[in-house]
């Protein structure tokens, strides 16, 4: 029994690394002028996240995040950190859970979730640094999910509707969206989407 509960336990040695060694930090007093700043979800939750980018030639030549958070939550965004720096915004806004987590060489199921800061985090900064520059945003629709097909609902837009607090509730995502209400197969998948974003956004 206490093999099984600490094999849950267990970190690669690159989360070990990240955690203990984190890259790119964003120190108190230090002058890092971002041309781009995203900052998701919520002290509530226990998990809250910053990322400053800076911009050249239309890569990010650098970057800074704070994170309260827990230790995959300060590996993932620390690997996330290494892999952006020198991506082109389209290849930033693209970078996945998936790929900062198969990067750290896995983490704990139950903790996969942590690795979804970073990247909304990422994509928040060059959201803001595009609308700051008064610059089109060509990636945004491009990394939706749909949820439901019947009604067309993407994992953005719940995101976005969760973020403004406009909704809360499986029943009011369905007022405002329409979400499973006609065939229902993807009643399951809306929950799991709603309540990650209720975890990271702290409603």
């Amino acid at each position: 029994m206490a093999d099984s509960f600490m094999a849950q336990w267990v970190y690669t040695d690159t989360v070990k690394d990240h955690f203990i060694n984190p890259r790119n930090l964003w120190k108190e007093g230090e002058a890092f002028e971002a041309d781009g700043v995203g900052e998701v979800g919520s002290l509530a939750c226990g998990d809250q996240m910053r990322v400053g980018i800076k911009v050249k030639d239309g890569r990010i030549s650098d970057l800074r995040w704070l994170t309260y958070g827990c230790a995959s939550a300060i590996a993932s965004t620390s690997m996330m950190s290494e892999m952006a720096k020198g991506m082109t915004l389209e290849e930033a806004y693209h970078l996945t859970p998936s790929m900062i987590t198969d990067a750290l060489g896995g983490l704990p199921e139950h903790k996969f979730h942590c690795s979804v800061l970073g990247d909304k985090a990422l994509r928040a900064a060059i959201d803001d640094y595009l609308e700051k520059n008064g610059l089109d945003n060509p990636y945004k629709g491009s990394t939706a999910k749909i949820i439901c097909e019947c009604k067309g609902v993407t994992d953005q837009m719940i995101e976005e509707l969760v973020k403004t607090g406009k909704v809360s509730t499986f029943e009011e995502l369905q007022n405002e969206t329409g979400a499973s209400t006609a065939c229902g197969k993807c009643r399951d998948r809306i929950l799991e989407e709603l309540n990650e974003c209720l975890h990271i956004y702290g409603k």
